[in-house]
């Protein structure tokens, strides 16, 4: 069952019979190129981690990095997150879609549910996106819902383009 679902899309946590489809998704270069150091994750990096998104939403309540897929096809798409920045105390936005859900507009719509939820239903009062300098299409997508370019932040041990919408928006 989706733990959230929009126009388009179904979320709702990771079983672990999602493997596959996430290493697909971080072995891809394309979809890796802005993430981490550039380079696409290894089968053995992506089962290593791949743990952290089954507990995330039993270790955080309320947060979670949740499965993606599109509605009218039930096809496997990527994830999106609403969860603590690094070792930060600030909530951000993720998402990570496979290439053939670029350019359709599902990660506008998914962050933006995710905004939604983080501010109605969480009861935050400020989220963050952050994305890497040159990953402008990322940084349109914060700006469509909302966020506002705040300059740079120091995450997850980089120094990344930090975007922030407040629940007054």
């Amino acid at each position: 069952m989706p733990w959230l679902q929009t126009l388009r899309l179904d979320l709702r946590e990771f079983v672990p019979e999602d493997l596959e489809d996430v290493v697909r998704l971080d072995g891809d270069r394309r979809v890796m190129k802005f993430i981490g150091g550039g380079r696409a994750h290894t089968r053995e990096e992506t089962v290593a981690i791949f743990p952290r998104a089954l507990r995330y939403s039993r270790v955080y309540a309320d947060l979670g990095i949740w499965r993606a897929s599109r509605r009218d096809t039930g096809e496997f798409i990527g994830w999106f997150s609403l969860k603590y920045a690094g070792k930060s105390s600030d909530v951000e936005i993720g998402y990570r879609l496979t290439p053939e859900a670029w350019g359709l507009g599902f990660a506008t719509e998914g962050a933006a549910a995710l905004r939604d939820y983080g501010f109605d239903d969480v009861g935050l009062s400020r989220i963050i996106g952050v994305t890497h300098p040159r990953n402008r299409t990322s940084q349109r997508v914060l700006a469509k819902i909302g966020m506002v370019d705040e300059g740079w932040g120091h995450y997850y041990g980089q120094r990344l383009r930090l975007f922030a919408v407040h629940a007054d928006r």
